[in-house]
């Protein structure tokens, strides 16, 4: 792979609390697109910026659907998307490198315009699950994306503008640092491995209490986990006024870059970071 690997969004597994989810992030100051169904049976909602996107991913309290892997893993930041134009060739990437799962596999999901309801289409080839034990990284290739980067979804109320940093927590952080190197074909830098425009910083669990103290998510045994997502803001006002009083649920204390949320019913840290 080449050096060029860009950040799609990021996931977080909100299970069957989307209403919760929705909520909260919206008193966040995100502006959250309308809620989309996949052909696979999962709900999510956006948050779009310029290049990126977060995602609250979810599926739909006693219907049928085809996600096990969002219904058995926790509540919390459960993936990391990196764009590509053809996920054929990340396939044959993985594979030459022993990362590979399951083979690429395709599928919709109708996008709400108001006057209409277009399918928007997509293509995923997902890293094999024990390769980084944390979370999914994954690879999506757009077939629309003029159905997702809608002008109207990206200005929000907390100036969030892009996701510069990606969070990761590992028992081995030595090790995960260097399969996200070899994943992004770009070196590892200490803790981080750059991808174009941001960076995975891997941390071993004492780095990451350290730089999060109590907002920090729990290790509860696991080998890694994702431990949160950095949002840089063009003006960092407004989300400091909203942390002043935080919103039910959510949890705030300054960080040595900016400010730092816990959203504490999906155990997700946020920060919010000058861009």
């Amino acid at each position: 792979m080449a050096s060029k690997n860009q950040l799609d969004h990021t996931v977080i597994n909100v299970k069957a609390a989307m209403p919760l989810a929705a909520a909260t992030f919206k008193a966040l100051g995100f502006t959250l697109t309308p809620q989309g169904r996949h052909s696979l049976g999962s709900i999510n909602h956006l948050m779009m910026f310029g290049t990126d996107y977060m995602e609250l991913l979810g599926i739909p309290e006693g219907e049928p659907h085809q996600r096990p892997d969002l219904a058995s893993a926790p509540t919390g930041i459960n993936g990391i998307v990196f764009k590509t134009g053809n996920v054929d060739d990340v396939f044959a990437h993985l594979e030459a490198n022993g990362m590979a799962g399951d083979p690429p596999r395709a599928f919709t999901r109708p996008v709400d315009l108001g006057d209409s309801k277009p399918e928007a289409r997509f293509r995923t080839v997902t890293v094999r699950a024990d390769v980084f034990p944390g979370g999914r990284v994954y690879y999506c290739e757009h077939g629309t994306p003029e159905l997702v980067w809608r002008p109207e979804w990206k200005s929000h109320a907390n100036r969030v503008v892009k996701m510069p940093e990606f969070v990761t927590v590992s028992a081995k952080a030595d090790e995960e640092a260097a399969k996200f190197s070899t994943l992004l074909g770009g070196e590892a830098a200490g803790s981080s491995v750059a991808f174009d425009g941001g960076k995975v910083s891997v941390l071993s669990p004492d780095q990451y209490r350290a730089r999060y103290g109590d907002l920090a998510s729990a290790m509860s045994g696991r080998p890694a986990i994702f431990g949160a997502m950095v949002c840089a803001c063009d003006d960092m006002g407004p989300i400091k006024k909203i942390l002043a009083s935080p919103p039910q649920g959510v949890r705030a204390q300054p960080s040595a870059n900016g400010i730092v949320a816990r959203v504490d019913a999906l155990d997700s840290v946020l920060e919010f970071v000058p861009a």
